[in-house]
């Protein structure tokens, strides 16, 4: 007796529900995503082979871009408050401290500080400013911007970084760091681009020889 033959039947299987599915995620993905905006301060760092990774809270930002021109940026807004109030008292600048709480950086002289606070957010950037002064000796304000910072955190850690542009001048550099040195901070991070280490050269050959340890 022969075997009974089985109809033969195409395989339909119905994409609607993946497709519909494909086009929400798809929709949800474009409407919540938020592009990284313009920086206000345009800096581009030099590379480096360094691997130790930059502190991301308590931060106080020293940022010199390739003009030389320097600003402040701090992420702790309780620490911005104090200097404001500080600011107020010493120097009767009258700032707003809401103001200066919610200020992403600061880039202008202690007299156009009020100014500065007064310019929205949006027109905040950096080659429209002056910028904090840090010509010279005579007239080094970040000098005394360090000092209320370490004013600020009264005896806490705050992460000191420094970054400039590939473009700026040694002398910028130097300015900068001789506030730093006037106010006894002697350790910093330099914010750089990091890349590979070369391979063949004598620190390749020394990470080499620290995985072999390791494993």
């Amino acid at each position: 007796m022969g075997r009974a033959k089985l109809p033969r039947k195409s395989t339909n299987i119905d994409m609607t529900a993946m497709c519909d599915v494909a086009f929400l995620l798809l929709s949800f993905f474009i409407l919540t995503t938020k592009f990284k905006p313009a920086e206000a301060i345009a800096v581009t760092t030099p590379s480096s082979v360094a691997a130790k990774v930059a502190e991301t809270k308590d931060i106080v930002l020293i940022t010199i871009d390739k003009d030389g021109k320097v600003f402040i940026s701090m992420d702790d807004e309780s620490k911005k408050e104090v200097i404001a109030n500080t600011l107020n008292t010493t120097k009767n600048l009258n700032l707003d401290v809401q103001k200066f709480k919610k200020a992403g950086f600061f880039g202008a002289p202690f007299s156009g500080l009020s100014a500065f606070l007064a310019i929205p957010e949006e027109g905040r950037k950096g080659n429209a400013l002056p910028g904090i002064p840090c010509k010279d000796s005579s007239n080094n304000e970040v000098s005394t911007w360090m000092g209320l910072v370490l004013s600020a955190y009264a005896g806490q850690k705050a992460n000191i970084q420094l970054k400039g542009d590939n473009a700026s001048k040694y002398p910028a550099f130097k300015n900068v760091i001789d506030a730093f040195k006037k106010n006894d901070i002697l350790k910093f991070q330099m914010i750089t681009n990091p890349e590979s280490v070369p391979v063949g050269t004598e620190l390749w050959k020394s990470a080499m020889k620290g995985e072999k340890r390791t494993e």
